[in-house]
């Protein structure tokens, strides 16, 4: 069990660094996507963004409080910081959108479109109340533990739903290659897209798992616990 939670956790970091390799390759290798290619087109970066740094820089951070060593404090600011990163990913990844378009709207006709709307909302939200929480020195004690569990859920749930938005956007991009530009259904772009949704389905699992489950903690005898460790409150399970 021990071994088992820190080997899921190194296993969804290195999925995760797979995941962006391969990504990159899809947009290196594959000129169907991107065409013309002219640089870094609007989809590209939105692409990018969305994937590396909006989505698997915030599930770094959600995994950095398993194996980041140092003091709460530490593990605190490197989670927020690395959360703050991905916000502006998110953002600055949604802006290409809506700045190649004619008009902010024109944008929001599709399921992918709205879902990645909330989730870029709840995750902002997400972040300002987490700094204001568990950073400021002003809150206290009592309100941080109350808010903890919520801030926990939240932050999984909206980890979740971002990821199934990048599901449905690779649906969308796969029906629009297949459709308008006659890609075959049984090509090398196609497996390599697939690839990257599976990829991603897996390590939103792996992620959500490391970041409920118990861990094994040395205690002051010698002897190893079963903990649930928070970011404020260690929890002992059993002995």
């Amino acid at each position: 069990m021990r071994m088992g939670s820190d080997s899921l956790v190194v296993f969804g970091r290195l999925l995760g660094l797979a995941i962006a390799v391969v990504v990159v390759y899809w947009f290196l290798l594959f000129k169907s996507s991107f065409a013309p290619r002219k640089g870094l087109t609007k989809t590209t970066i939105h692409a990018l963004l969305m994937v590396i740094g909006f989505i698997l820089v915030s599930g770094e951070a959600i995994l950095i409080h398993r194996w980041l060593p140092g003091s709460k404090k530490t593990k605190k600011a490197v989670h927020l910081l690395l959360q703050g990163v991905a916000l502006v990913s998110a953002v600055f990844g949604m802006w290409t959108k809506f700045h190649y378009e004619s008009g902010i709207f024109s944008n929001f006709y599709s399921l992918h479109s709205w879902m990645g709307l909330l989730s870029v909302s709840l995750f902002a939200i997400q972040w300002v109340t987490g700094f204001l929480s568990f950073w400021h020195r002003g809150e206290v004690r009592e309100t941080r533990s109350t808010f903890l569990p919520w801030h926990v859920f939240l932050g999984l749930y909206i980890y979740g739903l971002a990821i199934a938005t990048a599901e449905t956007g690779l649906l969308v991009k796969l029906t629009h290659l297949q459709t308008k530009r006659n890609l075959p259904r049984h090509c090398a772009e196609s497996v390599v897209l697939n690839g990257v949704g599976l990829g991603l389905v897996l390590l939103c699992a792996i992620v959500i798992a490391s970041a409920v489950l118990p861990k094994y903690q040395k205690s002051h005898s010698g002897n190893d616990k079963l903990v649930y460790k928070s970011q404020d409150h260690p929890k002992c399970l059993a002995s």
